[in-house]
């Protein structure tokens, strides 16, 4: 009888302690994010005339903003790439390639178009709040209603992006 006390307490012990094991395992997943990793960016074809989509980036310019519709891409790391063209009344045109992360509310410049349409890359590239620099609004624009409704969540494709940029705003973003 004394063997079989001894079993059956080794059994629920050790059964027991399996449990917890798998517990701690379950909650250290969830407790514990793991850290954010940028994929690597390879810059889009310089865009074309026919991509460009107008946004509506505020009365704070009287300049025309433009995202190139083939160069949009919803990054598995959560970044939402994009070439941003911005021209003048007077006809100038900056050019540059572009990552806003929803998740944070930042945004990274990758390159810089040429007059040649070549990429210059970017020699200070890092993510920086948007709400840090004033000339950031139509950046701004492009998370609040386009990019990233609701604040922080992502679009899910890059036809998603492209449906909000035709319609005017996003389904789900709110006008301020």
């Amino acid at each position: 009888m004394r063997t079989y006390l001894l079993i059956f307490w080794l059994l629920l012990s050790s059964t027991s302690i399996s449990a917890f094991a798998q517990q701690q395992k379950f909650e250290y997943e969830f407790d514990h994010e793991r850290p954010w990793v940028e994929l690597q960016t390879e810059l889009p074809p310089y865009p074309e005339q026919e991509n460009l989509l107008q946004f509506d980036a505020g009365p704070a310019s009287s300049n025309t903003h433009y995202v190139d519709g083939a160069s949009i891409t919803v990054g598995e790391d959560g970044v939402v790439r994009y070439t941003l063209v911005i021209k003048s009344p007077t006809g100038a045109m900056n050019v540059s390639y572009e990552g806003i992360r929803c998740q944070t509310n930042e945004k990274r410049t990758y390159a810089y178009g040429r007059n040649d349409k070549t990429w210059a890359r970017a020699g200070l590239s890092k993510w920086v709040d948007l709400e840090s620099i004033a000339q950031n609004y139509p950046q701004r624009a492009l998370f609040r209603y386009f990019f990233c409704p609701l604040g922080l969540q992502t679009v899910k494709d890059t036809d998603e992006a492209i449906q909000a940029l035709k319609a005017g705003i996003h389904p789900r973003a709110v006008r301020y």
